[in-house]
Order: C-alpha cells, then structure tokens, then sequence
C-alpha cells in the first residue's frame, strides 16, 4: 500500500503530457519548471518591434490630393533597399525602372522626371516642420519645390496583439512595454493595445536596467516576450524568457526558456492555459494518491483490508494517476 509508484511515475509524467500539449500548438516548454512557474505569471513584459508588431514598413496613410505621389515616391526609390523604400514600392505595386537620381545625404532622393524636379524625403529636404502628432514615418514629396503632400509609413501591429494584452489585464496580470522607438510611436501602440505601462527610448543595457526595477518592484514571477538578437540579455534576465521562434535572431531563442515557433503573442494566453491544468493536475494526482494510501493504511491497520485492496492502492491508484495525466494532452 504505501509503495509510491502512483507519485513517482503520475507527477513527471504531468509534466510532461504538459510541454507535449504545448508543442502541439507551436509552443517550446525548455523544462517542467518554466511549464510550472508559466502558472504563476504576475507581470508580462513585452519588447516591440518583431513581438507585438510585425516588425516591418508599411504604408498607412497617403496624405495628398495629387494621385501620382506614391508613383513619384516609388520611381524615386526604385534603386534602394532600406525598409522605407520597399514598403513605399509595395505600396505601388507596380513595377518601377530605375531612374537617374541624387542622393542627399540624411534627407532624400532628388530625381528629373518629365522636365519636372522631384523631391522624395524627410522634412529637412523640404525645410518644414513634422506633424508631431502622427506616430509613424513621413515620407515628403515635392514637384519643383513646392510640397504636394506625404506619406506615412509605419510598423503595423500584428492581428492578434491586442487579443493577447487583453487577455493578460483580464487575468490581472501587469502588461509592460519596453522599446526603443521614439515615445510617440510608443505611446500610439500603448493606445491601441491597451498596455499599461511603456518605456521608451530605450537601449539594450537600458532594456536590462528597466526589467530589474520592474523585477525588484513587483512579487510573483515576471516574463519578458522578444525576438531580437538585443533581447537576448533581457531574456535571460527575466524569471521566463519567451522568444518568437519564426523571425526571432537565434541568439534570442537560444537565451529563452520558452520559443513560440509561430510568432504568434496569443500563445502566450494558450501556454498558461496549459500549464494551469498542468498544476491542476499534479495536484490533483498528489491528493488523490496520498488520500488513497492514507485511508487504505488506515483500513489495513485494523484488518479490514484485503491483499486486492493493498494492490489497487498501489497499482490501480497508479494508473488512474497515469491517465488522469494524459488528460493534459486534450
């Protein structure tokens, strides 16, 4: 009866129905104590670029009345590569010949285009002010100096980021940002998600720094989400570290605890999710070995115990432990 095959062989085995349940749905567990400290999260910290947004350009907003300025724009940048150029190109959809231009350095492109000067750059080349009020990158265009209009390129946030901070504030679980973009384009995601606090301008060292505050102030465990190879030290700083395993530089995955293979922030809802009944579980076949032991020891002490009832406390006791494991991976 008090053989302890049903605690020695229920409990790991918990665990482990619990990290294959996660890689079912993309998710790397690095070890049952990330899968069992998964259920105690009282602060989610997030990086920005590549974890909460997707981590690249796109055109959000055409400000102009003439029709040709994203043409002019893309003509303009048809020999570059940098991200701005692509995401204005794509925006196109066209294709574009390279044209003769003139780079001027830190401000833009000019070109000849039809007799006509063309101007494709930031406010400096045209000597105005920005709108301090949009959170994005503005692209200027001008025909023979006089201004036309703008473009506004900027990271877009992915689809199911705002799903997953709320989930987290639901939970009651602290949501944080840490970036090092500008604190306009920080604040302009903090709206749209719902995050509660955000840090910004931020440097890698600054990133570690503002984590151990953040670590230092508050009880239970704290996470730090990232993807970038500058992320690597903030994850291995945090309690868990959880890396974006699809886009994610390697030395980030290689420093996390958790790797989410799709890149997806609402698996981090669907690993707590997991290791909670995880917990639920092991606690469950815990009490209900123990219980049973207990009570047979009881029963045998005073004869009323056969030698049937001494091995279902030990072998049926086990097996019902064993599947009751196996419920995790459901």
């Amino acid at each position: 009866i008090s053989c302890p095959c049903a605690l020695v062989i229920s409990v790991p085995l918990s665990f482990f129905a619990g990290i294959g349940a996660a890689s079912k749905v993309g998710i790397l567990v690095k070890g049952s104590v990330y899968l069992e400290e998964l259920s105690r999260i009282k602060t989610a910290v997030f990086d920005k670029t590549g974890t909460l947004t997707n981590g690249c350009f796109e055109v959000v907003e055409i400000n102009s009345e003439n029709p040709n300025i994203l043409k002019y724009a893309a003509l303009a940048e048809a020999s570059s590569n940098h991200p701005i150029a692509k995401a204005i190109k794509k925006a196109y959809g066209k294709d574009v010949e390279e044209q003769k231009i003139t780079e001027i350095s830190g401000k833009g492109i000019k070109m000849e285009l039809d007799g006509k000067e063309i101007l494709v750059g930031n406010s400096k080349l045209l000597g105005i002010n920005v709108d301090n009020n949009i959170a994005g990158t503005l692209v200027y265009v001008a025909i023979d100096g006089e201004c036309i209009g703008n473009i506004v390129i900027s990271d877009t946030v992915k689809k199911d980021s705002k799903e997953t901070i709320f989930g987290l504030n639901k939970k009651n679980i602290s949501t944080v940002m840490l970036t090092g973009d500008s604190e306009k384009v920080a604040k302009s995601i903090q709206e749209q998600l719902g995050i509660q606090k955000v840090f910004s301008e931020l440097l890698p060292n600054e990133k570690v720094e503002k984590l151990e505050e953040i670590i230092n102030k508050n009880q239970g465990i704290t996470i730090f989400v990232g993807d970038g190879i500058n992320d690597a030290p903030v994850l291995t700083r945090a309690d868990i570290g959880i890396a974006m395993g699809g886009l994610g530089a390697d030395a980030a995955i290689e420093a996390a605890d958790v790797v989410i293979m799709d890149d997806k922030p609402s698996k981090l809802l669907d690993v707590m999710k997991i290791s909670k009944k995880t917990m639920r579980i092991v606690k469950q076949n815990i009490i209900f070995a123990i219980g049973v032991k207990v009570l047979f020891l009881i029963l045998s002490t005073f004869g009323l115990m056969t030698m049937w009832g001494a091995i279902f406390a030990d072998v049926g006791v086990t097996l019902l432990a064993v599947l009751n494991a196996l419920r995790i991976l459901k």
